[in-house]
């Protein structure tokens, strides 16, 4: 979700950021800021409304909310008292406070919902779901955490933990190991690595030492949503091999030769600060460059990346544009440079470019410590007709290894349109799930995916990322130096043929 930038950890959930950051919407500017680093915590999803009472019948009071809750995946505890939600990083090791603190807005629903404003972060709903159950969703997220009512904190949590090296160690370790899905497919032992790296850990060991064990540990997974910040100048996010990090002076050249290519006299008008683009075309073909789901105006968080996404679709997304003679005849999008950042702008997007509802992916989390195949119930997240005007027609879609993250979810999300998009260009980065962020013992920060985004079938790219159906290069040095695009050629010339 953010700039392509250079793959770095941010500091939060899949933020997105800038070419220096670790990214996504909650990811941070890492790889592709971290973009390919993402960050991500709540889904989000919007409670019903409570059905109204007949005239004269009694109300029966809502349940209270208050109490301590634990997610189902996530390892996540969640305590509501009074105006105030906390949560609580748990392993079986561990109890750490949480990032994510909420202060109510307003009072409860009829129903029992209650709304909490978070400190630079997007508004969270809980919302129950039965007598010990509740929903917690997060505005700026596709989906929401199912909530189990517990008895009471575990006394661990009430105790400031051990921060010693070795502690530091093991909670690291415990976490992956209780949420990671996917040591199996990268072909990772993570019991070997803890027997192999912890012995090196004593009590004389160096933030520097430990900080490059930590790194040592994670990076055979080249996952862009794996890291380990330690501040702002010493931080590590993963990448997919072959990933070259994109530099001020490369998304210069990138800009050069798309100019080029879109033609002398192309005018493109420009949106979130130039996270935005589109163009028209010869032969009624547009061209809509995405580079970020977030981080769209400075200030305005998620409702103001919504105001400025919509004022942007509504010039686009015209009806002279996607109706009538004078109608679109095919569509470039361009997710090439796409760091990540909110899968719930992306589905905004999505909304679109359908006339009729359909499903975007099944999103999971891992939900057994001890058995990294058990996950939550699979829910599905589904792509509803924007109230106005929808483009139906062909599109090319052009992805690579740097369409990260939320550049990734919105691309599956459009697999199930019809027609569906003809992707061009390189598979993309291969990290779909939100990025888990957590604290170790020591006061530094480190993230890991535990979620899987699943088709209609049942598959999941993680790892390989999405394939194009057309490959191409895709901002290679050769293609760049000649100022060429084959990947933008072939897209119009497909377009130009009529249709994708």
């Amino acid at each position: 979700m953010r700039d392509p930038a250079t793959l770095r950890p941010t500091p939060g959930r899949r933020a997105p950021t800038p070419p220096s950051r670790p990214a996504r919407r909650h990811r941070t500017p890492v790889l592709l800021a971290a973009a390919l680093a993402a960050v991500t915590v709540l889904p989000a999803c919007t409670a019903a409304a409570a059905p109204a009472h007949a005239a004269g019948t009694a109300r029966t009071a809502a349940p209270s909310l208050d109490g301590v809750w634990r997610t189902d995946g996530y390892g996540t505890l969640v305590t509501l008292q009074g105006r105030t939600l906390k949560t609580y990083e748990t392993t079986a090791l561990s109890c750490l406070p949480g990032s994510l603190t909420g202060g109510r807005a307003g009072t409860p629903g009829p129903d029992g919902t209650v709304r909490f404003t978070v400190p630079d972060g997007a508004p969270l709903t809980v919302a129950p779901a039965g007598r010990d159950e509740a929903r917690l969703s997060s505005e700026d997220n596709a989906g929401h955490r199912i909530l189990h009512r517990v008895g009471a904190l575990p006394q661990r949590c009430a105790t400031p933990p051990a921060h010693d090296p070795r502690t530091v160690f093991d909670v690291f370790w415990q976490t992956y190991a209780e949420n990671y899905p996917f040591f199996r497919a990268k072909g990772i032992d993570w019991n070997a690595v803890r027997d192999r790296y912890r012995p090196r850990i004593t009590a004389r060991t160096t933030d520097a030492q430990l900080f490059a064990v930590l790194r040592e540990m994670i990076e055979p997974l080249h996952d862009a949503h794996t890291r380990v910040v330690a501040d702002k100048d010493h931080w590590f996010a993963g990448k997919r091999p072959g990933t070259v990090l994109p530099t001020p002076e490369f998304t210069t050249r990138v800009d050069a030769a798309l100019a080029a290519n879109l033609g002398p006299g192309t005018v493109q008008r420009h949106w979130a600060d130039g996270k935005l683009s589109y163009a028209d075309l010869p032969g009624r073909i547009g061209y809509f460059r995405v580079t970020q789901f977030a981080g769209y105006t400075k200030n305005g968080g998620y409702p103001g990346d919504v105001a400025e996404l919509d004022r942007a679709l509504d010039a686009v997304f015209t009806k002279e544009r996607t109706q009538g003679p004078h109608a679109l005849r095919g569509l470039v999008l361009d997710l090439r440079l796409n760091g990540g950042g909110s899968d719930a702008l992306g589905l905004r997007i999505a909304s679109r470019l359908t006339d009729r509802p359909y499903l975007a992916y099944r999103k999971r989390a891992r939900n057994d410590p001890r058995d990294a195949g058990r996950f939550t119930t699979p829910e599905p997240l589904v792509v509803r007709p924007h109230r106005g005007p929808v483009y139906t027609g062909p599109i090319a879609l052009l992805t690579g290894r740097l369409t990260i993250s939320a550049g990734e979810t919105f691309t599956q999300s459009l697999m199930g349109r019809s027609p569906a998009p003809t992707r061009i260009g390189e598979n993309t980065q291969g990290v779909f799930s939100d990025v888990l962020d957590r604290k170790l013992p020591n006061g530094w920060g480190f993230g890991l995916p535990n979620e899987e985004f699943l088709t209609a079938d049942g598959r999941t790219f993680d790892g390989p990322g999405i394939p194009p159906a057309v490959p191409t290069p895709v901002f290679t040095a050769a293609e760049l130096s000649a100022r060429r695009d084959t990947a933008l050629t072939r897209a119009r010339e497909l377009l130009a043929r009529g249709g994708a």
